[in-house]
């Protein structure tokens, strides 16, 4: 028995070292998923790049020249472009935060027995098929002045008059972000509550039957098995929020006086409402840039969990 196990284990060696060679055809099955991967996303990409270091304007006569760092130089001193990223980063940090807190539970209450549960999750996702144009349309209206819904309810609770949400510099952000929390509340619930359900639940017995109460389970069961979930898509939920555009044009398009003018907002209003392409894409590379350094130090704290990675 031992020569026939070193023989087989010498021929699984051999097999490895004059195995076959790669399947080069393999490839034209990857070209139907690779080629609008890369002519909608990494040709776009490195065209953007590009144009970053040149003065490239609107206009099909509009000579386009080379000029180095001129742009990036432009936007250290571009005070505008600072204050939207200060904003960008608040709105991206306001809505994550209250969004995975309101999804853990959400998702804790729908991974319970309940009845109706499966109502309950097909309501909760609602918002996720909703588009971001009919979601930031919608909200106008509940926040509209005069007959939106909000206002007509705190005038029916005694509490004031109501104000105009939208365009209050100092409600607008405020507002902004609650239907970001809102629009984004389904997909994080809809992950936490798979990451749950993937929890075995002999383990929340034998900790109900050591005496453990409803918190040290969380705490020592639960969020073990959860945080990987959480990790990922709160990391995904902070790069979406940081490059939201659609939702904010539609709700405010960055006014009141530039309160809700997102970084991506900014740079489309340099590219196709002032033509400065150039400058517009240099404002992208940075944007790419800070997401890029932070998705290296979420995936070096990933990858220094160990297991949990």
């Amino acid at each position: 028995m031992t020569s026939v196990t070193a023989t087989a284990r010498t021929g699984r060696r051999s097999g490895r070292r004059s195995g076959k060679p790669p399947d080069h055809g393999a490839w034209f099955l990857v070209l139907p998923a690779l080629i609008p991967i890369l002519v909608l996303s990494v040709g776009p990409l490195l065209y953007g790049i590009a144009l970053a270091f040149t003065d490239s304007q609107a206009g099909r006569t509009a000579p386009t020249q080379w000029t180095g760092l001129l742009n990036f130089r432009d936007l250290l001193h571009d005070t505008l472009f600072w204050e939207s990223f200060r904003i960008g980063l608040l709105w991206a940090v306001g809505v994550t935060v209250p969004q995975f807190l309101l999804a853990l539970g959400l998702a804790l209450l729908l991974d319970q027995n309940l009845r109706f549960r499966w109502l309950a999750r097909a309501l909760a996702i609602i918002p996720w098929a909703m588009p971001e144009v009919v979601v930031g349309i919608m909200w106008r209206l509940v926040y509209n002045p005069d007959a939106g819904i909000l206002n007509e309810t705190i005038g029916d609770l005694g509490l004031g008059d109501g104000r105009d949400w939208l365009t209050g510099l100092g409600t607008a952000l405020p507002a902004v972000i609650v239907v970001g929390v809102w629009a984004g509340l389904p997909q994080t619930t809809v992950a936490l509550l798979a990451g749950l359900q993937n929890t075995p639940h002999e383990l929340h017995e034998a900790a109900a039957i050591d005496g453990a109460g409803a918190w040290r389970r969380f705490r020592t069961v639960t969020w073990p098995a959860l945080r990987p979930v959480a990790l990922a898509i709160t990391a995904l939920n902070f790069i979406w929020n940081f490059n939201s555009f659609a939702l904010v044009y539609v709700l405010t398009n960055g006014g009141p006086g530039g309160k809700t003018r997102l970084p991506m907002l900014f740079a489309y209003e340099e590219a196709f409402r002032y033509g400065q392409f150039g400058y517009a894409a240099a404002m992208g590379c940075v944007m790419v840039a800070v997401i890029s350094v932070f998705l290296a130090f979420h995936l070096v704290a990933r990858l220094g969990g160990g297991e949990d990675a």
